[in-house]
């Protein structure tokens, strides 16, 4: 009897309830390739070193050249025991080479393909054993599978031993070109190297799948990288300011965290939670366009045991600040799969379960130290990518300034002697001197008609922010409700901005800065400050001189204060400053329904003073509502 003929003797049976299939087949995942990473995860797991991923006319086939399974030893009966857990011990959380650990662990990876297809052939051979069936949403009697003979089981790429999922009239289509197939794979499975490498064929194209890692180094700007093992991408990020490269690119340790959690014996146990990885930023978003991947390019992703947990925890840590857009990175926590710990994981590897305390204590890294600091360094490189630019405009400013100095200057004076040498011809009984002095005066007086002081002053900041760095979350308030009622953004001063164009220019001093334009300069224009004080501003040197600069110009000023601090001479403290509360320990800040009201006045003050077009007391109140908590007395 040949093997061809004894093939359909095989019986294959699936232990699985036929409701589940139809339950989780077509809504397990959402993605095409979030299916693809879960049968080359299959392929990691049987130790392949080769995948292929071959997009046909009519079927997505997915090829590895590892262990496959066996018939007569069992491997098939125990990948048809679908959920069944693959991973009880840390024995059983390395791969038959013990090279390597597991990814899989639920054990309804395998049902993934069934979110493509209604029928999806599976073939395998192991030591040159061939088998095969079809896996479908609708077995026979609910557990038969249709056997394929020996005969049937035909591989492109895999000789004696592998895998091979063949997803027939697939619902979903690979990108239509491989560029796009390949980012969109190494965003959720960027484990590819020498030993294990993924291959992309369509018709006569294939392409071999490089090191996301790497790959994508050489368009970020900023880096910094958590453990030794992703130290070496650092040298991979262009150095585009090489005296600032410590201030834009660092190489730290992994991030350690205490975890208290209960294991599967119910017992309590402290953990050391390890944060590895790294996140950057990127140069530019130009040039990206949306079609070209079905994955945003700016986002956070956790892994665990090398496999893609959550592709995006950047909304959930984020605060929707300007230049998040730029962020990317990838964060390896292996405690998450764990095998002696609960699983975390949701059923269809899109997500973690948002209580568990593992996924709470990175959360809160994240948004609380680690993004702000990728953000600083953002910063610093958008401040040194200006600085040229912005040094440019100053100096052209500063000379047109001098040059438009010096010509009124020199109108004055030979105005003011030619009329005094005329009236002297005519008989006038004054002194040439008198005479030069009156007209001069009379041509100060009036200068502004010819517009000279709109032409200057239009160029200048016309509002400071003073503030310190503690309290941005109230400054940034301000700051929003300026820009609400229509105060161009080019047109504040607010050193711990957002905004990039709002920071004074890189290398420069504030109070340089300030001097040079608007105390030594043509315009009569002097900056209106809006003090932000608290408890913060009589420790911050900073400060202080900027509200002893205020007073010595005679600036006028606002103040917004946050309680129980209350400002002092030099600032105007005999009237009415707004006052505003945070919250202990949170720092969450609220404000009263009359110093809300209070808060919009001043900001509606400063834009009559200004000549903005200032929204409503109603609008502005409503805005405010949406940016602080408004609580009544």
């Amino acid at each position: 009897m040949t093997r061809a003929e004894a093939a359909p003797q095989k019986k294959y049976r699936l232990e699985v309830d036929p409701r589940i299939l139809e339950l989780l087949g077509p809504n397990l995942y959402t993605n095409i390739y979030y299916v693809l990473a879960e049968l080359i995860a299959n392929a990691y797991d049987a130790d392949a070193k080769n995948v292929y991923i071959i997009a046909g006319k009519d079927d997505i086939r997915v090829e590895d050249d590892g262990h496959g399974m066996s018939y007569k030893a069992g491997d098939i009966t125990k990948y048809l025991n679908v959920a069944g857990v693959s991973r009880t011990t840390e024995k059983d959380s390395l791969t038959k080479s013990r090279k390597r650990r597991k990814m899989g662990r639920k054990g309804v990876g395998k049902l993934a393909a069934l979110s493509v297809s209604e029928n999806v052939d599976v073939l395998t051979v192991a030591k040159g054993e061939k088998s095969g069936f079809v896996l479908t949403r609708h077995p026979e009697n609910g557990h038969e599978l249709k056997a394929i003979p020996d005969a049937g089981v035909v591989f492109e790429r895999v000789k004696n031993h592998g895998s091979a999922i063949i997803m027939r009239h697939p619902q979903y289509r690979l990108h239509k070109t491989l560029a796009a197939i390949k980012r969109n794979l190494l965003k959720i499975f960027p484990l590819v190297d020498s030993d294990f490498r993924i291959h992309v064929i369509r018709g006569k194209e294939s392409l071999i799948i490089d090191d996301f890692d790497r790959s994508i180094m050489g368009e970020l700007c900023t880096l910094i990288t958590l453990g030794d093992r992703f130290a070496s991408l650092g040298g991979l990020v262009p150095d585009s300011y090489p005296k600032k490269r410590n201030d834009l690119v660092s190489a730290q340790d992994a991030k350690v965290l205490p975890v208290t959690m209960q294991a599967n014996d119910a017992k309590e146990y402290e953990y050391s939670l390890e944060v590895m990885g790294w996140i950057g930023t990127y140069k530019t978003t130009r040039g990206r366009k949306a079609e070209m991947t079905d994955f945003p390019d700016n986002f956070i992703s956790l892994f665990a045991n090398e496999k893609m947990g959550e592709f995006n925890i950047l909304p959930v840590v984020g605060q929707n600040k300007l230049n998040e857009v730029y962020v990317v990175g990838q964060l390896h926590v292996d405690l998450f799969e764990l095998t002696e710990l609960p699983d975390m994981a949701l059923s269809n590897r899109q997500g973690y379960k948002s209580d568990d305390p593992r996924y709470e204590a990175v959360r809160g890294y994240v948004r609380n130290e680690l993004l702000a600091e990728i953000l600083r360094r953002r910063e610093t490189y958008t401040d040194l990518a200006n600085a040229e630019k912005k040094k440019q405009r100053e100096r052209l400013q500063r000379e047109a300034e001098a040059r438009l100095r010096a010509s009124v200057d020199a109108f004055r004076k030979k105005a003011s002697g030619d009329a005094a040498g005329a009236l002297a011809k005519m008989g006038v009984k004054v002194s040439r001197e008198a005479m030069e002095r009156a007209i001069s005066e009379s041509i100060n007086a009036n200068s502004p008609d010819l517009g000279l002081k709109a032409s200057v002053d239009s160029q200048k900041k016309k509002i400071l922010i003073s503030q310190t760095y503690p309290d941005k979350s109230f400054a940034d308030i301000v700051y929003q409700m300026l820009i609400f009622n229509d105060v161009a953004s080019d047109d504040i001063l607010y050193t711990n901005c957002d905004d990039e164009v709002c920071r004074v220019p890189e290398g420069r001093e504030v109070y340089e800065y300030l001097r040079e334009f608007f105390v030594e300069s043509y315009s009569t224009q002097k900056i209106f400050v809006l003090f932000v004080t608290s408890e913060n501003t009589k420790i911050s040197w900073g400060a202080i001189t900027e509200v002893g600069a205020s007073w010595i110009t005679k600036i006028d000023h606002k103040i917004f204060n946050i309680h129980p601090f209350r400002p002092e001479h030099p600032l105007n403290d005999e009237v009415q400053w707004q006052s505003t509360n945070r919250d202990k320990p949170s720092g969450d800040l609220w404000m009263a329904s009359l110093n809300a009201d209070i808060f919009c006045q001043k900001i509606e003050a400063v834009c009559d003073a200004l000549g903005y077009k200032k929204k409503t007391r109603s609008q502005n109140t409503a805005h405010l509502a949406t940016l602080v908590s408004i609580r009544k007395a």
